[in-house]
């Protein structure tokens, strides 16, 4: 009995080491076969993809993307006030922030980083590339929210899963795809975000990674079930302030190193097209790691932005079409130009460095040390608010498939999980589970708005029609003949 005592504890760390053991090696396995799918599906099939489709929808919606920039500034400020009094819903900025939460965050600071130390200064240029072409998907699938988005409590709520059951007649699809998103953004990439956080303090601070996670549980767990209002509360003040604030700073580096800015996008361009390898930058690599972290940051076709958007109160749905794309410009040509800039600028990304501890040290070169607290402070307000706009997503995609409390609350509290478990693991897991699963979610959603994209040409020529009279666009259920399933929509005269 007596050593029994003693033989318990015994077994007890026994059985603590073994499913330790069990849980790393579960990891591992994990980890490559994620490894494999992304070889597979980035190689063969994203790139065409992504690249064609955003072609396509550019040169069929008269590169809306350009032709219309000065207008979608204009359409930030609109306010959320229209015609029937019955509509309710949050603002076109606040949906602009949300959407722009989940956007501008460890993608702009430790992705950027990431495409640079793997694919050399040239990934930057298809970092642009894909967001220039990338802005037109953005367009089509925002505007698509707009149309088939439906009334809830809140206000309304939308998204690929309501276009793809309304649009395409196929629920099934769009249950699939609400499975894949909560899976990707409220489960894998808020790890991506708590990863991130958790090493830029553990660089700053030496803080505990462990100490850290519990923190963002508690955190996340205090905004996730206060619901969507609290959720566009926190994201249209935080996103701008941060956004304002990373932006003065590089803007600060790059004027006082304005002499060698030109010769940082000669090495961005000579790179890009693999005339000179620096790292294992070749026009491979570059263009691989570009294309991946690019997708990562901005988001475009992604089926993201569009749940968000469908949550705006505005008189036509193109407006809204609108401001997604101006938040792929705003994510990729100004944020993520700025971070490469000053990154190749310091010479750090020949050093080894990855992640945000690269940025970190970067921005450290050209104004001191001090810049290794500013950017994990900035990093853990980048990335929370992503935390916070990823879990919205999540949440309006499982009330499509069912709406119920019990649901919900179970995905919150695995959502806590997925934060607290991003926050303790490895950099190379947590980036090559994000890469599998956006990878799948993006192809679905390509599908989907190639299918319904005639559509959203329609919508956006009765937007250009109503702004070549003068007049503020309103649509109708009848604007686009044959249109079925806009129930948000309110039927209008039958000649326009």
């Amino acid at each position: 009995m007596g050593e029994g005592k003693f033989l318990l504890p015994f077994f007890l760390l026994i059985g603590v080491i073994e499913l330790e053991l069990g849980y790393l090696l579960f990891v591992d396995q994990v980890d490559r076969i994620a490894t494999a799918l992304n070889g597979f599906l980035w190689d063969y099939i994203l790139i065409i993809v992504l690249i064609g489709c955003g072609l396509y929808f550019t040169i069929r919606s008269g590169f809306v993307q350009f032709t219309r920039m000065g207008e979608m500034f204009k359409l930030l400020t609109e306010k959320s006030t229209i015609s029937s009094g019955d509509r309710r819903g949050i603002s076109p900025f606040k949906a602009f922030t949300i959407s722009t939460a989940s956007r501008i965050g460890t993608g702009n600071l430790a992705g950027v980083a990431t495409a640079i130390s793997l694919g050399g200064p040239g990934a930057i240029f298809w970092m642009w590339v894909i967001a220039l072409v990338g802005a037109a998907s953005g367009f089509v699938e925002s505007t698509l929210a707009q149309v088939y988005k439906i009334k809830d409590k809140d206000g309304f709520r939308g998204g690929p899963a309501y276009y793809m059951e309304k649009g395409l007649n196929a629920r099934w699809m769009g249950i699939i795809f609400a499975i894949i998103i909560s899976i990707t953004f409220g489960l894998v990439f808020n790890s991506v975000q708590s990863n991130t956080i958790s090493f830029a303090l553990e660089g700053s601070f030496g803080w505990d990674r462990t100490v850290v996670g519990i923190v963002l549980v508690i955190l996340t767990g205090i905004i996730i079930f206060g619901g969507v209002n609290r959720v566009a509360a926190v994201t249209s003040t935080v996103v701008p302030v941060m956004a304002v604030l990373y932006i003065l700073l590089a803007l600060f580096i790059l004027i006082t190193n304005l002499s060698v800015v030109p010769e940082m996008f000669g090495i961005i361009f000579s790179n890009a097209f693999g005339f000179t390898e620096v790292v294992s930058g070749g026009i491979g690599a570059a263009i691989m790691n570009g294309i991946k972290r690019g997708l990562f940051s901005n988001e475009a076709g992604m089926g993201s932005a569009p749940n968000a958007a469908a949550t705006a109160a505005v008189t036509h749905p193109a407006k809204q079409g609108l401001l997604q794309a101006l938040g792929v410009f705003v994510d990729t040509l100004i944020i993520c130009t700025a971070t490469a800039l000053m990154i190749i600028m310091s010479g750090e990304y020949l050093n080894g460095s990855d992640g945000i501890q690269l940025t970190q040290d970067a921005i450290a070169v050209h104004v001191g040390g001090w810049a290794s607290v500013f950017i994990s402070i900035a990093i853990f307000l980048f990335a929370f608010s992503s935390i916070v706009g990823n879990y919205y997503y999540g949440q309006t995609n499982i009330e499509f498939i069912k709406e119920n409390k019990l649901y919900l609350n179970i995905y919150r509290i695995i959502v806590m999980g997925m934060v607290y478990f991003g926050a303790v693991q490895s950099f190379d897991v947590v980036w090559n589970l994000a890469d599998v699963s956006m990878a799948t979610m993006a192809l679905i959603n390509l599908i989907a708005i190639s299918l319904l994209s005639p559509l959203a040409f329609k919508v956006l020529k009765d937007y250009q029609r109503q702004r070549n009279q003068g007049i503020d666009p309103v649509f109708y259920k009848n604007s686009i003949p044959g249109l079925k399933n806009a129930d948000c929509w309110d039927d209008g005269p039958e000649e326009k």
